[in-house]
């Protein structure tokens, strides 16, 4: 798996999570929505990886996790993303909502409202987690 399939899974796991509200799938729609972040976030790491060059076996081996902090951190994104999100409440606001999401959310029963605002937090265009991720990777 390469950073563009990374890049098209975080594009398709938030196109289904829309569909999945849509229906009113709401949990589906939370738990997918979560997924769209890890996976760009995953792309972000990869766009870290040169091309030709071994990357650091601790470092690699670590990004084989479900927890959004953590993955921002391996993405080197960690440091601009508190600064951005000081300076922007909504990105600040929406970051802490999604660090929320765990692999196991799928698990649990979420509401249209969770739904709702888990999705407003990561699609919105301007200040969204995902929108500010898609800048980076």
């Amino acid at each position: 798996m390469n950073r563009s399939d990374l890049q098209k899974l975080s594009n398709t796991r938030i196109r289904e999570a829309q569909i999945l509200f849509d229906a009113g799938e709401y949990s589906g729609a939370y738990y997918l929505a979560g997924y769209a972040v890890e996976c760009a976030l995953k792309a972000c790491f990869a766009k870290g990886v040169q091309r030709y060059d071994f990357p650091d076996k601790s470092r690699a081996g670590k990004v084989f996790i479900h927890r959004l902090p953590e993955l921002a951190k391996l993405a080197n994104l960690d440091s601009e993303l508190s600064t951005d999100a000081k300076a922007n409440p909504r990105l600040d606001a929406g970051w802490l909502l999604v660090c929320n999401w765990t692999e196991e959310s799928r698990y649990s029963i979420w509401t249209k409202y969770d739904a709702e605002v888990f999705l407003a937090a990561i699609t919105e265009r301007k200040d969204g987690v995902l929108s500010w991720i898609k800048r980076r990777w």
